[in-house]
Formats: structure tokens, C-alpha cells, sequence
């Protein structure tokens, strides 16, 4: 009963947002079109409900080759592939509204574990892969409010970032996916959505700790 729920509101957030965001939207695409590589959306596939690979739309906010330049799929502090508006799109997260398109068409969610690009999905442990899309992905999550700043825990890891992501963010960002499916409720979306708000105005607030109460413990290496 809440999945045919959960769906109507979707579609009802989805058209309210793009209400709401269409007069920002010609003066961010012309910005979009004038500086870094001249491209307003990126179009990337992603692994979705049930394993499935997606196409998710984003604002451009790095070079079109940066999977295959640099560090791959994982985005460094200051990262040298970021576009001029790059840094404060994606800061802002304002570079994840397009996905309202994919929530209108059905493949995603507003809330829901975030799609992964399949490198990063194979990171995740085997249990996890089997069970983090049996809800489809959403535009915001549990993991994408406690990792706002992701960028900053690779500041002090030592070697290969993506060993570091394999090894020690992959699986407790999984383990906070899986959480959220075990607690799916109207009450555990509506709280999710104002946290995303609530962490982009202070991101370096615990409120996420203090409203969901026994969430997977951190690992000790990304306590900063």
C-alpha cells in the first residue's frame, strides 16, 4: 500500500519541483552553456531497482571524460575536473534536480538509496549488492545526508582512493541503505527530505545521529 503511496507523492514533489525551478532554469542553462565544456545535462547509466541499469540525468558539473580521467568516479576536494559552476552545483546539490525527470518516468524515487555507476556498485559487499535496489534509488538518501561531504574523508586517506572507498565508505554507506529499507515509512521520508535541506545549510550538523536513532555505528577512519 505505501509503494502506490509513495508513487503518487513522487509524481506530485516531481511536478511541484519543476514548477518551482523553472524560472531558475534558463539563466543556470545559459551559464551551463557558456563556461566549461558548454553542456547543460549529463547523462550517465546507473544501476536501479532491481539491478537494472538507468540513464539518470544530472546538471554538468565535470568534464564529459572525467570517468575515464583522474580519479575515475570518485570526486576529490578541489577536484581539477570540476567546471567553473561545477563546484557550486554540486555543493549546493543543486546538480541532482534534473533527476526529477527520471522520478516523473519512474525509474527513480525522491527518497531512496542513491543509484550507484557499476564500478561503484560492485564495491559494495556481495550482501549488499543483493538487497540496496529492492526499493528503487532516490534523488536523496540516508547515505547522501551523512556523506554531504564526501569529499573530505579522502583528504586523509592514505593510497588508492578507491581502495579507501572499497574498503571502509562503501560498505557503511550500504549499511545505511539497507537501515533505511528496514525503516521505510512515510515518517522516515518526510525526515530524510528535510535533513537533505536541513545538512546543505549546516553540513557539519549531527541532527541525522539525533533523529534516527541506532544507525550503523562510523567507521573509526571517517570520524574527522
Amino acid at each position: 500500500m505505501y509503494k502506490l503511496f509513495k508513487r503518487l507523492i513522487d509524481i506530485l514533489l516531481s511536478i511541484l519541483a519543476m514548477i518551482v525551478f523553472l524560472p531558475f532554469f534558463i539563466p543556470l542553462a545559459i551559464g551551463l552553456k557558456l563556461t566549461g565544456e558548454g553542456y547543460i545535462f549529463y547523462y550517465q547509466d546507473r544501476i536501479g531497482y532491481k539491478n537494472k541499469k538507468f540513464r539518470i540525468w544530472k546538471f554538468a558539473t565535470m568534464l564529459l571524460a572525467s570517468p575515464s580521467l583522474g580519479s575515475g568516479s570518485i570526486t576529490l576536494q578541489h577536484d581539477w575536473r570540476l567546471t567553473p559552476m561545477g563546484g557550486f552545483l554540486r555543493k549546493t546539490k543543486i546538480n541532482e534536480i534534473p533527476q526529477i525527470i527520471n522520478v516523473l518516468i519512474g525509474n527513480m524515487s525522491i527518497v531512496g538509496p542513491r543509484p550507484q555507476m557499476e564500478s561503484d556498485f560492485l564495491k559494495y559487499p556481495e550482501e549488499v549488492q543483493a538487497k540496496v535496489y529492492d526499493v528503487k534509488p532516490g534523488i536523496t538518501s540516508l547515505a547522501a545526508i551523512v556523506f554531504r561531504d564526501e569529499e573530505k574523508y579522502f583528504h586523509n586517506a592514505i593510497g588508492d582512493p578507491h581502495a579507501f572507498y572499497k574498503r571502509v565508505i562503501s560498505p557503511y554507506k550500504g549499511h545505511l541503505e539497507l537501515w533505511y529499507q528496514e525503516h521505510l515509512s512515510f515518517k522516515t521520508d518526510v525526515l530524510i527530505v528535510f535533513l537533505t535541506v536541513w545538512v546543505v545549510l549546516f553540513k557539519n550538523s549531527d541532527l541525522p545521529f539525533r533523529v534516527f536513532k541506532g544507525l550503523p555505528t562510523m567507521p573509526q577512519e571517517l570520524r574527522t
